[in-house]
């Protein structure tokens, strides 16, 4: 029986397991700011926000990681509404006088949405780590 340090098998288990739980934790992250996303065109942010910074603070506690970096992905899932013309009130002043139609939002709106998306999943991270 080993006495001091960590068997062979434990460092290994450990070391499997690390990398398995940081995936868990940025799929976390990432579907927070996909939820976010997807409420703010029908609620305004800062009603986002009230809803979704409690949902982000229990999958923080839940997946025993800081809530931090979920907390900063509904901010900014929350404040990128770019998908509908409804759902933020410049977008809503711009649609008649610009002469855009509803479908041009979301043909305009996805990718810039998906962009935030990965660049948000790369840096928020490491600014606020897990």
């Amino acid at each position: 029986m080993q006495t001091r340090g960590a068997s062979k098998e434990a460092r290994w288990t450990s070391s499997q397991v690390l990398p398995v739980a940081i995936i868990v934790a940025m799929m976390a992250f990432a579907l927070v700011m996909i939820a976010a996303m997807a409420v703010t065109p029908v609620l305004n942010n800062a009603a986002t926000v009230l809803i979704m910074a409690p949902v982000a603070a229990g999958i923080g506690h839940k997946l025993g990681a800081s809530a931090e970096p979920l907390l900063m992905a509904v901010a900014i899932g929350a404040a990128c509404d770019f998908i509908t013309p409804i759902g933020h009130q410049c977008n809503t002043l711009v649609f008649g006088p610009g002469g855009y139609r509803f479908g041009d939002y979301a043909r305009l709106g996805l990718p810039l949405s998906l962009i935030v998306l990965c660049v948000g999943s790369f840096l928020i991270p490491l600014v606020w780590p897990f």
